[in-house]
This record gives C-alpha cells, structure tokens and sequence, in this order.
C-alpha cells in the first residue's frame, strides 16, 4: 500500500494503481475521453491530466501510477485551464452538428463539454475532408474523429484484425483504413466493435431505417419482421426501460404499432438452424473417414469472413447451413407466402440484428433461394430499431406486450441462447443428443461451454461418441484458437465462433454503453429466459415439426438444402485468395 494525498484527502492505495483509479477511490472522478481500461491508456486525448506537487508540467492520469507520498490535484486552477483548452482543440477540429448525429445524448464529448460549460470555441475550425463509400455497412465520418485511437486499439489487440491505423503526420494526423487501403479492400469481418467503442459519432452503422418507412408506406408489400434472440435482452437500455419491462412481446407491440404486419422471432429459424446443423454433424460423425474436422459453426456472418479472409484454406470446414437470419428470410418467402396464399414477390421481409455484418450478410449474391429476389430485404440493428421507436414517439412505459404471429412466433429456449456464445454450440448438442439416443438429455447438460472465457474446450458422450468441442468469441481468441488447429496443438470434432466478445449479446449493432461491458449481463438474461421457457429443446418446438412436415420433409432433404444451406465458396472477401495458408 502506499499513502497519498487527492485534493487534500490522505488515503491508501495499492501500490501500482494508476492515479485515474485511485482519485475515483478518493471519491475524486476525473474526465476521460480516450481512456478504455486495459486496451487505450496511451492519454491521447490529455482530458484527464492532473497537477502533482513537485512536478513541473501535468500528467494524465490514465498511465501514470501513484508513487509513496505523492499530493496529488485533480481540479486546481492549471488543471482546469488545460482541460478546457484541450477539449476546445479537439472540438475545433470536430464536426459539432449534434442535433444531425446519431449519437447526440449519448456522446462522451457531448457530454464533457456540456459538462464543462463550453458555450464556443476560441480556436479556429478546421475540419478534415475524406471521402467514404455510404453503401458499405460500416460508416465512417472523418469530420467526427477525435483521433482517440480507441478503434485502432480494439481492432488490434481484441480483434486482430488491424484495419484502422494512424494516417498522416503532425497536424494532419488522423484514423484511416490501414495499409493505404479504401474499407471495400480490407479484411473488416463487419464485426461493429470500433462502433461500440468509438466515444462519439465517427463510426456508424449504416442508417437503413427510411427504407423501412418506404417499405411501410407501399400497400403492395407485406412486412415481416423478424427479432434476433440478443435484441431481447438489449433493446430497452437506450430507451431507458427496465430489462424487466423491455420484452420480446413488448418490442413486438410496439413494432405493430408502427406498422409492421407480421412480427415473428428468429429464435424459431435459431430451432431450424439445428434441426439442420445438428443433422449435418451427425452425418460427419457417422462416417468420420470420409469427413474432415473440426466442424465450424456458420451463424455469424463476422465469423465466416474472417474465416474467408484470414484462413480461406479451412473455410470449407463451416457447416453448410445459413445463419437463422438467412433461413427466416428463405422461409418467410416460400413457406409463410403459400400459408398467407399470397405471391412471395409481395412479402417485405425485415430483420432486427444485434450486428453489423448482417446487413453484409443479406446482400450476399447467393441469399435469395427463396426465388424472389434476396431472401432478406433488410436488416435493422437494435440501435436502428430504438431510433425508428424514437421517431414514431411511442409511450412504451404505458404499452402492453402483445403476443407474436403464428406460426413463426414460436420458438424454444434453445434458440433464444442462440444470442450467448456457446449458446449455438449448447443448443446443437441438445438435439444431437436427442437424434442419437431417441431422449432428451437434461437441458443443462452442456453448459461447460458457458461463460465469458474467451475461448473454452469441453468433451462429451453422445450415445457412446467421446466427442472434444470449443467455443470461441472475440476474433483475437479466434485467431488463436485456429491457429492451434492449424498446428495441431488442439483437435476439435465440432467449434463455435462468434466473432463479438461474449457472442451477440455484445454484438456491434447493439446500444452503447461508453465504457461499459454489457455482453455478460445481457447473456445472463437469455440464460434466464432459457430456463424460464417450457419448450427448451429445438426439435420439440411444434412450429418446426410443422413445417418439416408440411412443407420441407425433413432435415437435410432436397428442399431444406435449396433453402435453408449455402455455398461459402461462391463469394469472396478482397483479401481471401491473397492471403498466405500460414498466416
């Protein structure tokens, strides 16, 4: 322990606490704007300096740790001089259209400033000019950037993937793709965790949310809406409700009233996409001579082009399967329209993700099986969602939940796990089981690969299978996981990756939190809402046997593989055929 004093309050510290955190102890908070605890403490942004008696200039206090008898000042007269000059800088140099920006009121420069008192600016403007391609998923807005550098620091210490780097020098410094690169050229896996991270506006979805009000607006198209399992459990935060009150049932009255006409939930295609994904590994372990290993997991499209990009040579080990999403799309455009007896052509069909990528995902070439254009029109995010609720000024303290449509609506706890990572790997595994020994297991009896470790490994029996599985989120974790295949340090029969920490619940499409981790909390809902549910396997959701039974015949059959599995191989990623097999 070492003693120190923070605005004239002598305490007890542990030696190497960084003085950010031993103010806050003291009860001393001190402004951050780039700082994100373990991943950006390089004090790019020199909000948080402080003034230590007996040194001579200020140190921030985000990298700087407190020493034996160190006085320390947090608010005194050149602390506050230098704050605000600094935050003055940054604004000078950023676009202040808050009323415009899609992330006024949850903004940490907005914030601090307003906190601060900053009515104008006293240094000269000057914005950067950069062009950007607006059709890609993944916006950026280089007028926005603070250069905090934190989406450089996730991009490459938690996701490996390096696409954002420092570009130019001195006054001219700023963020870009990496490598000289434009973003349509570069490996991004769509995964949004620079869009989580970013404390401002800079990175962005693309807003798709007018297309919706179009497709709202035409009388010729029916639309149906499908809401992903992680939504659930994140949706309400920004509208400040409670998790308590912020259900699926609630979500989908509110939907309704906007004008939607058919809300249904994707946890009935997460159902679907083990009946098949499920069947598809059986059939590999019946013959495993004929069939390589591991087996990948194919429901997250951040996952696949990665994999594309960075390990093209074992792409071909991803379960042929579509992602939930792809397969609602297929089947809301085929079996819904003959149940509805309307032309497919008509049915709108609308998809809220707590991701990025699958808004890449539903304009892929080879997603339109369903044989009327792509099997998914469009794809909201859950922070899309929460705006188009926003704008259409709905009282959603006073709504009543509302059930959703049948028969779609249905579906098990199986599928609602599909939102936590190992949630898909534990799901499967539960119908294996099933197929194989003609019981159900206890439906807990996987839940080894739970948890926020960011990679873990578990063996089971199946009817007398000793079978080795992983489960991996983050694609940092991924990439060391794939490369111990690749060494043959670890063997796998069957592997789980999402591509963001903690699975979708921390998906890149999913509300902002500054600072805050929220994938635990959010995964822990889903589990509760598993344990809840009275249907908690994917083979005994009564919707799925229906549809097998009067319409696709059963898993793996002609018309399940025309709709509901794909060719990986038929698209690529702009690095995919470039990059070498031992990387």
């Amino acid at each position: 322990m070492v003693n120190v004093t923070i605005n004239g309050k002598a305490i007890q510290v542990k030696e190497g606490t960084r003085i950010l955190d031993a103010a806050a102890q003291a009860g001393f908070p001190i402004f951050t704007l780039c700082y994100l605890k373990d991943i950006n403490e390089i004090g790019a942004c020199r909000i948080c300096v402080v003034e230590i008696e007996g040194y001579a200039k200020l140190v921030t206090a985000c990298n700087n740790i407190v020493v034996e008898g160190m006085v320390i000042h947090t608010n005194s007269p050149k602390v506050r001089e230098s704050r605000r000059n600094n935050v003055e800088l940054i604004l000078s140099q950023h676009d202040c259209q808050c009323a415009t920006c899609v992330r006024s009121g949850n903004c940490k420069l907005q914030k601090i400033a307003n906190d601060l008192g900053i009515l104008e600016i006293s240094f000269k403007r000057e914005l950067p000019k950069a062009q950007w391609p607006m059709d890609f998923p993944l916006i950026r807005d280089a007028k926005k950037c603070i250069k905090c550098m934190r989406c450089i620091q996730i991009c490459d210490k938690v996701q490996s993937l390096n696409v954002w780097d420092v570009a130019g020098t001195g006054a001219r410094a700023t963020v870009d793709v990496s490598g000289n690169r434009r973003i349509k050229e570069a490996d991004c896996a769509l995964c949004g965790q620079c869009i989580t991270h970013c404390p401002v506006g800079a990175l962005r979805e693309r807003d798709d949310v007018w297309k919706a009000f179009d497709a709202l607006a035409d009388p010729e198209k029916i639309t149906v809406v499908q809401i992903a399992p992680a939504v659930r459990a994140a949706w309400g935060e920004s509208l400040g409700l409670s998790r308590e009150h912020a259900t699926v049932k609630r979500l989908a009255a509110a939907l309704r009233k906007i004008g939607f006409d058919y809300i249904f939930d994707t946890t009935f295609s997460a159902d679907l996409t083990i009946m098949e994904e499920a069947s598809e590994f059986l059939e590999k372990i019946k013959e495993p001579g004929n069939a390589e290993f591991p087996m990948f997991t194919s429901c997250c499209p951040g996952w696949v082009r990665f994999i594309k990009s960075q390990y093209p040579d074992m792409a071909g080990l991803l379960s042929s399967a579509k992602s939930p999403q792809q397969m609602f799309g297929a089947i809301s455009k085929s079996y819904y329209a003959k149940l509805l007896k309307v032309d497919p052509s008509r049915i709108y069909s609308v998809s809220v993700m707590p991701c990025v990528a699958k808004k890449h995902e539903c304009d892929l070439p080879v997603m339109n099986d369903a044989g009327t254009g792509q099997d998914v029109d469009l794809v909201l995010t859950t922070r899309e969602v929460d705006r188009l609720i926003r704008a259409e000024n709905i009282n959603l303290k006073e709504l009543e939940e509302e059930e959703l449509d049948m028969p779609l609506g249905v579906g098990t706890g199986a599928g609602v796990i599909f939102g936590a990572t190992g949630g898909v790997m534990e799901a499967a595994l539960r119908t294996a089981y099933y197929f194989v020994t003609g019981r159900n297991p206890e439906p807990d009896s996987f839940k080894k690969v739970r948890g926020m470790d960011g990679w873990k490994e578990a063996e089971f029996n199946l009817g007398g299978q000793n079978l080795k599985v992983a489960v991996a989120s983050g694609l940092g974790n991924t990439r060391k996981l794939m490369k111990a295949i690749r060494k043959g340090e670890v063997s796998y029969h069957f592997v789980e990756i999402m591509a963001c920490p903690g699975g979708c619940a921390g998906g890149g499409g999913q509300p902002i939190r500054d600072g805050e981790e929220l994938a635990e909390e959010r995964c822990e809902v889903l589990y509760g809402l598993d344990k809840q549910s009275h249907l908690r396997f994917s083979h005994e959701n009564p919707s799925i046997k229906r549809c097998y039974e009067d319409y696709l015949g059963e898993p793996l059959s002609h018309l399940a593989h025309k709709l509901l599995h794909t060719d990986h191989s038929v698209w690529k990623m702009p690095q995919e055929e470039t990059r070498p097999e031992n990387s």
